[in-house]
């Protein structure tokens, strides 16, 4: 082998390194994009910048860099090129590179993962690792500095796997891989910019003392890498297990204005402009392989009808503060292929392709078939919990899109029997803000009595809705607690029992949840499979989240041509004495008076004397008070009794549980009728710990609800001793002057149950 071949194989590793360690920072990165064409466009600009150095080691160093950055401006022109043309970009090479470079950071920070190569998110990882290429060969190669000249692609590696974040698996393999190149490229001797050794033409006896102080100065700092490795391999090895920041946090996500997080208030002004045109759809459905087409059930028809148009979404609202129902979403910059979220597992997936041309729907939000899995000609953002879309820079006329959805219809077969999911993944959808109006508690009850399912529940509030209240298109806009209250029993003369369907809508979410149902307000468009899409099609309707069936619509819109009943007659009032099925009431005959009787002597017109009236008074006053009081403790007695020693063993352990109850009101402490039984036995044992298990009370209670007839007399029994020990322990703890009037209290002889 030659001089020449073989110092030009000496010269191969130092530039195959750095071109491995660029490209396993852009396979780093890599992992958080949607296919390999971002690792594919850093290792060709890792390969052009180290290869544009090793070509120009001949020309002067000031002139290596403008060289180098015109062919970065050549690949990174091409590259941008490509992904506009393969993401269906509008606009020339000049626009899309002017949006790139104003907005690549941002939204390289906040799009949507996986992220689709697109010239925004690949411009300044394609810079970065040219720069780190040409800064690298020169320093390693030029300068003869190798370990130095890694300091680049290490530096970038960093700024990959930081940027990753917590998006993916850590990155074991490269990071090894990574040292392994390294530790390759520092195999190598080290040459000069001449390539020539630095003891030639030395006598032999300096050219042997050079080489050993070199030989030295190796293995000195051999040893101080060796010694920093030790020191920071434990606290890199500590770090393995710790969830590494997020810099998305970091970055503010596409924001939208009021219109746009609450379009339920654009109902009613649609509805005064039925014949405005806001945009055209033209639908193409598919069934789901080897299985007959879904149903499709319309939300204005209800769960388990077929055969209506597929309703177009504009947005879905799941946050509710008592004023204001609100989209809440968190929008992340998206490709054209969207997150995919795992259908529910009792459902039919049908695919729907539909493509949109906007005419005069105005604001941000992009309407599409639920749940969109991919979009096509306009740059979206998305929120994958809601499955909201928007495009950031506003809708225009003329503005044309195509989305793919993914379309579930859920089996009405099997909703009577669902259940509906409960703790802190849905708490969201659960929260009732305070300041529920009594009279919405009290109808939402009076729903929730006879109706223990929760597929019952939500039919019979969408039942309610529907037989009693009349749909109009000039209600005023509004679903705050007010607003709904008004709606819901305002006299019919004075406007009320009358709204759009935002006011149907937003009730209907608002009872569900107040009946534990997990609810949501979606508005919407009815359309046609082809044709215009006006504002008279705008509507709003409720969803409710049902396990293994996902979220299900409901319909509270009433019937046309049907006359709504009123409301009175199916809306109990609140009662005012208990049932007599409940507190067998001892009659308690009236004091009669007795005849007055004439004085036998004296004149006819002498009457009793003052003090012998005052006497009389008073002490008739004591006595109908005493005979009250005992009446009072009589009936509490009674009602006692009744409670925990009549009926079957659910009977009793239900009365064992409103004497639990009633105590806590008594002292002070009163439970809501939206609180479970566990939550108030939670609240009991906080009001006063005692040795009484109140929580399986509790879970007693919980059995003869949804399992009636399998309580045992010995679990009545334990309920009932259960019960009188809390109550006992309660009362004992209060003031002298309220232990007398506890058992004469009238409160739980009209308090409703």
């Amino acid at each position: 082998m030659t001089r020449s071949a073989a110092r030009a194989l000496r010269a191969v590793p130092v530039p195959l390194a750095l071109i491995a360690m660029i490209s396993l920072a852009g396979a780093v990165l890599g992992r958080v994009y949607a296919g390999p064409l971002l690792s594919w466009l850093v290792l060709g600009a890792a390969v052009g910048s180290v290869l544009v150095s090793v070509a120009a080691r001949r020309l002067p160093s000031w002139l290596v860099a403008p060289v180098s950055v015109l062919a970065m401006v050549g690949w990174t022109a091409w590259s941008l090129r490509l992904t506009a043309t393969r993401a269906e970009l509008p606009g020339g090479l000049a626009e899309v590179t002017a949006d790139a470079a104003a907005n690549g950071i941002p939204r390289l920070l906040t799009a949507m993962i996986p992220v689709e190569p697109t010239p925004d998110t690949v411009l300044v990882p394609l810079v970065a690792g040219w720069l780190a290429g040409l800064a690298g060969a020169e320093v390693a190669m030029r300068a003869g500095r190798v370990l130095l000249g890694y300091l680049p692609p290490v530096l970038l590696y960093a700024a990959a796997l930081y940027v990753v974040g917590p998006n993916a698996d850590p990155a074991i393999g490269p990071t090894l891989a990574l040292a392994a190149v390294a530790v390759l490229g520092l195999a190598v001797p080290a040459r000069g910019a001449a390539g020539a050794d630095a003891a030639a033409g030395l006598a032999p006896a300096v050219r042997a003392a050079v080489r050993a102080r070199l030989a030295a100065a190796s293995a000195a700092g051999l040893v101080v890498v060796l010694g920093m490795v030790a020191l920071i391999a434990p606290l890199v090895a500590g770090q393995v297990d710790g969830r590494p920041v997020d810099p998305r946090r970091y970055v503010e996500p596409p924001q939208v204005e009021t219109l746009d997080e609450n379009p339920l208030i654009r109902i009613s002004g649609w509805a005064l402009n039925p014949g405005q045109q806001l945009f055209d759809v033209r639908t193409q459905r598919s069934g789901p392989p080897d299985s007959t087409p879904a149903p499709d059930p319309g939300p204005d028809a209800g769960p388990g009808a077929a055969g209506r148009p597929v309703p177009v979404r504009l947005a879905v609202l799941s946050d509710y503060d008592g004023v204001t129902w609100r989209v809440g979403a968190t929008y992340r910059n998206a490709g054209r292929i969207l997150p995919v979220t795992a259908p529910a597992p009792d459902s039919i997936v049908e695919t729907v392709r539909q493509e949109i041309t906007v005419a005069g729907l105005s604001g941000r939000l992009l309407p599409a078939v639920a749940t969109p899995r991919q979009v096509t000609g306009a740059r979206v953002a998305y929120d994958p919990t809601t499955g909201t879309l928007i495009r950031p820079e506003g809708l225009t006329p003329g503005l044309r899109y195509s989305v793919t959805s993914a379309l579930e219809t859920p089996d009405a077969n099997l909703l009577a029997t669902a259940d509906v999911p409960a703790g802190e993944e849905v708490a969201r959808v659960l929260r009732v803000a305070d300041g529920v109006p009594d009279p919405l508690r009290r109808l939402a009850a009076q729903l929730a009595e006879s109706n223990g399912a929760p597929y019952a529940r939500a039919a019979a509030v969408e039942q309610f809705l529907a037989e009693h209240y009349r749909l109009v298109a000039d209600a005023p806009s509004g679903h705050a607690y007010p607003n709904l209250n008004f709606f819901l029993f305002g006299p019919r003369n004075a406007g009320g029992q009358r709204g759009t369907s935002e006011q149907f809508a937003a009730a209907f979410a608002v009872l569900g949840r107040l009946t534990g149902l997990p609810t949501r307000v979606v508005v919407g468009f009815r359309a046609a499979s082809d044709g215009p899409v006006r504002a008279g099609d705008a509507y709003a309707w409720p969803e409710v989240l049902f396990e293994g069936l996902g979220w299900v619509p409901f319909d509270p819109l009433p019937r046309p041509d049907e006359e709504p009943r009123p409301v009175e007659e199916d809306l109990r009032p609140a009662p005012e004495d208990p049932p007599p099925s409940e507190v067998p009431e001892p009659t308690v005959e009236p004091t009669v008076s007795p005849e007055p009787v004439a004085a036998p002597d004296g004149p006819a017109d002498a009457g009793p004397s003052t003090a012998l009236l005052v006497g009389g008074g008073t002490g008739g006053m004591l006595l109908l008070v005493v005979a009250a009081l005992l009446a009072l403790l009589l009936m509490r007695r009674a009602l006692t009794r009744a409670r925990l020693e009549r009926g079957d063993p659910g009977q009793r352990i239900a009365g064992a549980w409103r004497e639990v109850t009633d105590a806590l009101r008594l002292a002070g402490h009163p439970v809501g009728r939206d609180l479970s039984a566990s939550e108030v036995a939670a609240r009991a044992r906080a009001v006063l710990p005692v040795e009484a298990d109140v929580e399986e009370l509790a879970g007693l209670v919980n059995q003869t609800a949804f399992a009636p007839g399998t309580a045992s007399a010995e679990q009545a029994a334990r309920a009932v001793a259960t019960a009188g020990d809390y109550v006992a322990a309660l009362r004992a703890a209060r003031p002298w002057w309220r232990r007398l009037l506890w058992s004469v209290c009238p409160g739980p002889l009209r308090w409703p149950r």
